[in-house]
């Protein structure tokens, strides 16, 4: 059966309205068209990120973000604490260690998300440390780091706070001027409903300070460049411009429903399909404390638990939903199910109760009035 909803973490169905834009005829990246779509781009991202600080487009993944970020603070053997709380939380000290820096690892349970502790500890092992590295939303385990408590701990002890954003910008609340974030970069393809390509980064005055005298390797993600590039409102080299076009669109439906709003409904469609699921008998796998309001993360009831795969197959072709599976050592224990970007509260009832339509091929004992 053809897929009817795909409800993974991203890339998220894109509104017509992002589909029509990234469709359209291609324009001269040097041409005041472009610079004119810039510049609204450029000031819709300060309203998401809530911030005053510079914003960059980077033609990548998130991960490419993620990258950039190390490159352009960091010189070899500098000292960092990357705290996890997941999959990309992991892949963040992965990154940072590729490029030579001296890691300390912070590493919670799976499930589990930071406290202001947790940091303070690091920061006690690792006073040397430069900057803390961590994830704000972890997809991989539906989990979200309450930012608000965590930031004030970095940054009373003077040190970068650098922030994988990607699946939590516009979709859960990131207060980057208050909280002091100093780099915080977020993905196109998550909550933001345009189509994968696009890594957009904000970076703080005390972020271009340490990028001053940071000595990794870098070219296509000298943040230098993408500064002076943007004094003209363009980017260094050829951007993703048919996804320019399409954040464009869709950030202008976002920004017309309000943030305040949009950080509500996702709480809402996360509450509300949980609701569902939790009735049917499945068992939310992340601290309900911190579950995430872009994606919930789901096992199936324990004497099913070594049918995962199968539950998410037979969800995909007999039912038209498409989840994702649980990454690394999660793989055949979970599922995901995202809930963020353009999707509808019908669309979510879908996809609940189709949960149970799939749940009732492999066990008998769900009320029939779920």
């Amino acid at each position: 059966m053809r897929t009817k909803q795909l409800r993974i973490p991203g890339p998220t169905p894109l509104p017509p309205q992002a589909r029509q834009a990234a469709g359209r005829q291609m324009i001269n990246h040097r041409g005041k068209e472009f610079t004119e779509l810039y510049s609204r781009l450029e000031a819709k991202m300060k309203k998401f990120f809530q911030t005053k600080n510079d914003i960059l487009f980077l033609t990548c993944s998130g991960t490419g973000g993620m990258e950039a970020a190390i490159v352009n603070l960091f010189s070899p053997g500098d000292m960092v604490i990357v705290a996890s709380i997941g999959y990309f939380g992991d892949r963040f000290s992965k990154i940072a260690k590729d490029f030579g820096l001296s890691v300390t690892d912070i590493r919670k349970e799976d499930g589990q998300a930071l406290m202001p502790e947790d940091i303070t500890a690091a920061m006690k092992r690792t006073p040397d440390a430069k900057a803390v590295l961590l994830t704000h939303n972890e997809t991989s385990t539906g989990v979200t780091n309450d930012l608000a408590k965590l930031a004030p701990v970095v940054k009373k002890m003077g040190k970068l706070l650098i922030v994988d954003a990607i699946s939590s910008v516009p979709a859960i609340e990131l207060k980057t001027d208050l909280w002091g974030a100093d780099v915080v970069i977020a993905g196109s393809q998550k909550a933001f409903m345009a189509p994968p390509g696009l890594a957009v980064i904000s970076v703080s005055p005390a972020a271009w300070e340490a990028h001053r005298y940071a000595k990794l390797p870098r070219h296509y993600f000298d943040f230098t460049e993408y500064r002076k590039f943007a004094e003209k409102k363009v980017t260094p080299a050829t951007p993703a411009v048919s996804a320019l076009l399409a954040l464009d669109a869709s950030t202008g439906m976002l920004l017309k429903r309000g943030l305040r709003n949009e950080f509500a409904r996702h709480k809402k469609l996360a509450a509300d399909f949980r609701k569902t699921a939790k009735k049917a008998g499945f068992t939310l796998f992340a601290d309900e404390k911190f579950a995430s309001s872009a994606v919930t993360s789901v096992m199936l009831p324990g004497e099913l638990a070594g049918k995962t795969g199968d539950f998410i197959t037979l969800l995909r072709d007999k039912y038209g939903i498409e989840v994702a599976p649980g990454q690394s050592a999660l793989q055949g224990k979970i599922f995901r199910v995202g809930h963020m970007g353009f999707v509808t509260s019908k669309e979510m009832e879908q996809a609940a109760k189709a949960l149970v339509k799939a749940l009732r091929h492999f066990t008998s004992s769900i009320p029939p009035t779920i």
